[in-house]
């Protein structure tokens, strides 16, 4: 952000901005659908929609760039998450949704129609999580966790991450505003501590294996703060790289040091007190509201009205289907004997196909990423009429963050693009990835994946950008997957389609075995299991897997699911075009349209086929 764009003092604006939302600094009421509201056009409303949401998640305005102008004090606040931030947010939803469904509908044009749509499925799933008793929900995003601190939730992973990667330090504005931030971190993490007391009340405790966990990171985290080491060198490292003079490294450390650490360990001592009540039942049927509580999250996570039993199923015949087109490969390479699962055991212990160990190793990774996505960016013109070209970089995750993380994961940048996409690569050992599947790893996380998609989305209203549906987002970076391997990437190394097969059938394994944890009983032996022998997992990945599971119940459900419904949209299109079908335009069709749930994708094709039927 440079000074042009900023002219309002660090404190002029944050005494601007009161806690409320951001529709109180522009003066629009929200009471009925008139006056300053009705004379907004679709757009702008749907603009309005974003910022109020964003006036409870301001970090999300920091992550997206649109913490200017009138928005600008957002750079200086965190999120509230005590159970007052929580119910503010859930007035702003329930406001907004009420205002979006009165909104007249008659001149939308289809896009904007969509975006309508959108907002009112994801604000309505969200008020029904946020009506649950407990829980840290998502509102149009993927993280559904019952438990608001814990191996991967919480804030002492999120800020960290957060801080180093999303918050600028171009100026003093902006240090001081890193400043500010720190300031406000004791009141977040006490705001969670509060709500981790209130649920442990209820008798939802997590499973003891998560705890000692979250336990280990905590103390890590905590000792990384006691040397001033979790937020104040990134302020001091980007201060002097910008060349910013008098920034506040110092009361940062004293911040950091002092209060920061506090709240941090009064979150550790409730996680212990709280491991001495634990057992390792894994799952929410175990739990009070265990069984309302994963309804709901197996809605938020499909976008659909599907029942354990019925993703469970799903789960069970994909995979079937998809080890049926590897076995003929295994047989080809010269894997013969065994289960699909055993014989990718067997392929997965082949040293071709490790990476050396150590930092060797994972500079091996690194580079192979990097030639992976120059590859992959190449072929983009072949697959997509409208192209983007995504700022892009690939990090290693924060080494407190890799115990409980998975292999991957990626997200789009900024708005306005300052901000780069990332992929974050978790080396915590080079023995969690392999040649022939670190690959399309990559195309999943990057191009024409997560980051790709994000690029269109950052071209929507606002809102649109802020809101993701899980199966939308995982099912299309698996079906960037498939384009991959579509567009050549495994024509010369026939073991890489094995890892990409692999990788669909390990998302058919997570709609068994998520469904399997929570509503049928699994321990968290018996899921580890499952992936293992019946697909030939890692051992040492997928017991992180089943333990994100475990803290994300239903969320690992959305991936093959979303997959699936986009290939079936692709056959409808393909059947009913015939000679006029293109793919170039039917994925334009998809991306275009946005992250959307599935219901309201399967009329933004339908509406693409009749416009190519002309």
């Amino acid at each position: 952000m440079t000074n042009t764009q900023f002219s309002l003092t660090r404190r002029q604006t944050l005494a601007g901005l009161s806690a409320t939302t951001a529709l109180t600094l522009t003066g629009c009421k929200m009471t009925a659908l008139d006056g300053p509201v009705a004379s907004l056009t679709p757009d702008d409303w749907l603009e309005q929609v974003g910022y109020n949401l964003l006036g409870h998640e301001p970090e999300r305005a920091t992550s997206l760039g649109v913490d200017v102008g009138q928005y600008a004090g957002l750079r200086g606040k965190l999120e509230d998450q005590s159970q007052a931030g929580q119910d503010a947010l859930a007035a702003t939803l329930r406001r907004d949704l009420d205002m979006t469904k009165a909104y007249p509908r008659d001149n939308l044009t289809p896009e904007q129609l969509t975006s309508f749509e959108a907002v009112e499925s994801g604000y309505q799933v969200a008020l029904d999580g946020l009506a649950l008793p407990y829980g840290d929900i998502p509102v149009g995003s993927w993280r559904t966790a019952p438990y608001v601190v814990i191996q991967n939730v919480g804030s002492y992973l999120d800020l960290p991450r957060f801080m180093d990667s999303g918050h600028p330090v171009s100026d003093g504005d902006d240090a001081e505003f890193f400043l500010e931030r720190m300031k406000q971190m004791p009141a977040v993490f006490d705001g969670e501590l509060d709500r981790m007391k209130s649920t442990a009340d209820l008798g939802v405790i997590p499973p003891a294996f998560l705890l000692d966990k979250a336990i280990a990171q905590m103390e890590s985290t905590i000792a990384t703060a006691g040397q001033a080491d979790l937020f104040t060198s990134s302020l001091s490292r980007r201060s002097a790289e910008a060349g910013i003079a008098n920034a506040p490294v110092e009361e940062a450390a004293r911040v950091e040091r002092g209060e920061i650490v506090d709240a941090l360990t009064r979150q550790l001592e409730e996680l212990k007190r709280q491991r001495a009540k634990a057992t390792n039942d894994a799952g929410m049927r175990e739990r009070p509201y265990g069984e309302e509580w994963y309804t709901w999250a197996l809605r938020s996570s499909t976008t659909t009205n599907l029942t354990a039993d019925e993703i469970h199923n799903q789960g069970l015949e994909e995979l079937e289907a998809l080890h049926a087109r590897m076995d003929p490969i295994l047989r080809e390479i010269g894997f013969t004997k065994g289960t699909v699962g055993e014989r990718m055991q067997g392929l997965s212990q082949d040293p071709r196909y490790k990476f050396s160990e150590g930092d060797p190793g994972r500079a091996e990774i690194m580079a192979f990423i990097k030639d992976r996505i120059n590859w992959i960016k190449g072929e983009m013109p072949r697959a997509f009429n409208t192209l983007v070209d995504p700022n892009l970089e690939v990090r290693r995750l924060p080494l407190s963050e890799e115990p409980g993380a998975p292999g991957a994961y990626g997200g789009a940048g900024s708005k306005d693009g300052t901000i780069p996409g990332r992929m974050w690569i978790n080396l915590r050992t080079t023995d969690l990835h392999r040649k022939y599947d670190l690959a399309d790893l990559t195309y999943h996380e990057t191009i024409p994946g997560h980051v790709w998609e994000g690029e269109y989305s950052n071209r929507l209203p606002l809102i649109r950008s802020i809101l993701a549906f899980n199966p939308f987002s995982e099912g299309w970076a698996l079906y960037a997957e498939q384009l991959a391997d579509e567009l050549g990437a495994y024509d010369d190394f026939k073991v890489g389609r094995l890892g990409y097969l692999q990788s669909l059938a390990f998302r058919a394994c997570r709609m068994v075995v998520d469904t399997g944890l929570h509503s049928k009983g699994w321990s968290r032996e018996r899921a580890v299991n499952f992936f293992v022998e019946r697909n030939g997992s890692k051992e040492q990945e997928v017991a992180s897997e089943v333990d994100r599971y475990c803290s994300w119940p239903g969320q690992a459900t959305g991936y093959k699911l979303g997959h699936s419904r986009i290939v079936d949209l692709r056959a409808r299109a393909q059947r009913e075009l015939g000679d006029a079908y293109d793919l170039k335009a039917f994925n334009d069709a998809i991306i275009l349209g946005g992250n959307a749930p599935m219901d309201v994708l399967a009329k933004n094709v339908a509406r693409y086929i009749d416009g190519a039927k002309g």
